[in-house]
């Protein structure tokens, strides 16, 4: 019988594995997994057929059903079941007991899906397969990954500086970060580094850089400016256009008391960015301003943001004004 562990231990899904649960909210991971496998399978078997199905919609009768018989086109079969949090449920698990007690050897069942219970069936699984956790992951696990990726897939390089704007930009969505990461390495070339510059240049603005571009408007220390950018995001749509703004306010006031606290307490500058995620042309702008400020001021300026948060709310609310005394409030705290 097949045993959930290589030899070497590797936690990855193998041909040795009769079932296989790729499970978290990493899309990408659970992709790339399946496709590994499949490659592993092939390498062993010649052709694997894959059949497909919709866990909130096939009776596992079907699926096992399939597992089980013969394949016309090929020795080896790959069963693959998507939502299988709704798949494997109270009714489903004994029938999936039994199956992992006996199963077949001409098909490699991989059940993949967003959550998934323990239970029982778990044993069950490992003795004969892989449980296998696809979590969204870090910030700094993307931008390792991303250096790797970048050379083991599309004969580029990227250094560690360029891959963390990179992630800054899009986030540690590894789905995402691919599909950017082909395109800059075909515009790259071939054997060329992937730069700055090219970041910059193809890849958009994400909402984290928007928001940055309404903060800088509240640390520049020019009260006149921050009111008139203001009524440029605000034109002819206050309603609309004020959640942002309210969001950067109480985004940067969290940042400016989290540091300034922080500081307080001795805190280094390189701890407190890494906590705070400031990166790029932020980070000095706001370490500089909570230190001006301190933690009183840091504190007193994030519970008006809270304040007006919940005030913007109410449709009585004149946001013109609202976020006016906002402005004034950073400009005052930040002097």
């Amino acid at each position: 019988m097949a045993k959930a562990m290589t030899k070497s231990g590797s936690r990855v899904p193998g041909v040795e594995h009769r079932i296989v649960v790729l499970v978290g909210k990493e899309l990408f991971l659970r992709t790339q997994y399946t496709a590994m496998l499949k490659e592993k399978l092939e390498a062993v078997h010649g052709e694997v057929e894959v059949f497909r199905f919709d866990g909130e919609g096939v009776d596992l009768a079907v699926v096992l059903d399939e597992c089980r018989s013969f394949g016309l086109m090929a020795s080896h079969k790959m069963v693959v079941v998507d939502e299988a949090d709704s798949f494997v449920n109270a009714a489903t698990r004994p029938m999936l007991e039994r199956y992992a007690a006996g199963p077949s050897e001409g098909a490699t069942l991989v059940l993949r899906g967003g959550k998934w219970n323990k239970g029982k069936l778990d044993k069950s699984i490992e003795a004969v397969g892989l449980i296998l956790k696809c979590d969204a992951v870090d910030e700094e696990t993307a931008c390792k990954w991303v250096v790797g990726r970048a050379q083991r897939k599309y004969e580029s390089s990227i250094d560690m500086r360029v891959a963390g704007g990179l992630v800054e930009r899009l986030g540690a969505d590894l789905g995402r970060i691919d599909t950017e990461l082909s395109k800059l390495a075909t515009a790259a070339g071939v054997g060329n580094p992937i730069t700055g510059e090219l970041v910059s240049e193809l890849v958009g603005l994400t909402r984290e850089e928007e928001v940055w571009a309404i903060q800088s408007y509240l640390l520049c220390g020019d009260a006149g400016r921050s009111l008139t950018e203001l009524k440029v995001i605000l034109g002819n749509s206050a309603r609309s256009n004020a959640v942002p703004v309210i969001f950067a306010c109480s985004d940067l006031a969290r940042k400016l008391m989290g540091a300034s606290e922080a500081m307080g307490q001795g805190v280094s500058t390189g701890v407190i960015s890494k906590e705070l995620k400031l990166w790029g042309a932020s980070r000095d702008v706001i370490l500089n301003a909570a230190r001006r400020m301190g933690p009183g001021r840091a504190r007193r300026l994030f519970d008006e943001c809270v304040a007006a948060d919940k005030t913007s709310k109410s449709s009585s609310v004149d946001l013109w004004i609202l976020c006016e005394r906002l402005m004034l409030s950073f400009y005052e705290a930040s002097r």
